[in-house]
């Protein structure tokens, strides 16, 4: 079986982040870049597959800077087979559409029977990127999984939701996405990290893929304006004077809330 990990190099979420003000994209040098914490669970449920099924390819594919290859041999120290970087100065503030149709074109490039993802990155958070992979590639895709069973032929898991636990599944090849739900991502040991340099490690760019990042035929998300968010502001103290209830349900009832 092959299975594919989408992971992402993220800034350090103990770490300070903010936006770059003038492109509107995220200052990378905010603080200490990390593979994302949600893809590192979702390796594991990669390898984890892998060690009770000998001959299992775990390949992890990665759109990021040049700089981000120590992230991403991260994973390789974990247990992934091989990866595939994509590597492109137009990928640089890539929309959700954009990113979605490089990664399902590097997918596509490996080939595989089930691709793992994270449910949404901490650095973004849109959580869409899944879902558009998985209807580029045009297979099933279940999202949000709290658990995940793979058997040679579907894959099945839960998704918890306000209105219970449903219970998914679908034929492969298909296309998953887990949450932190799913259990942490093994430590690298200093074998997995030595190993990891000689594990194949493919670099390729948006052409490679047979991607146009400046298509103007294509729609894309543009960045109209970026502010720095306002500092906080005094909240409202309300002195008990025997009468502490009346204010306060008055204050409620001024903001809508009762």
């Amino acid at each position: 079986m092959k299975i594919v990990v989408l992971i992402k190099e993220v800034p350090d979420t103990w770490g300070e982040r903010r936006l770059d003000l003038e492109t509107g994209l995220t200052d990378r040098g905010a603080s200490a870049a990390v593979l994302d914490e949600i893809d590192e669970r979702a390796v594991e449920v990669a390898l984890a597959h892998a060690d009770a099924h000998p001959g299992t390819e775990v390949t992890v594919v990665a759109m990021a800077p040049a700089s981000a290859t120590a992230t991403i041999r991260k994973a390789l120290a974990m247990g992934a087979t091989g990866a595939v970087h994509v590597v492109d100065d137009a990928l640089r503030g890539a929309d959700a559409l954009l990113t979605a149709e490089v990664l399902a074109a590097a997918i596509r490039r490996v080939g595989f029977d089930l691709v793992i993802t994270g449910n949404l990155s901490t650095d973004g958070g849109g959580g869409v990127v899944p879902a558009m992979v998985a209807e580029m590639l045009g297979v099933p895709q279940l999202t949000s999984l709290s658990s995940v069973e793979i058997s040679d032929a579907a894959v099945a898991g839960h998704r918890v939701s306000d209105a219970g636990t449903m219970c998914v599944s679908a034929p492969l090849p298909a296309v998953v996405s887990v949450t932190e739900a799913l259990g942490e991502g093994r430590f690298a040991t200093f074998k997995g990290i030595m190993a990891a340099k000689k594990k194949p490690y493919e670099t390729v760019d948006a052409a490679a893929l047979g991607v146009d990042a400046d298509d103007p035929a294509v729609a894309r998300y543009i960045m109209l304006s970026v502010a720095e968010r306002p500092p906080r502001t005094a909240g409202i103290k309300i002195v008990d004077e025997g009468d502490a209830g009346e204010k306060l349900a008055a204050f409620l009832v001024a903001e809508g809330v009762a």
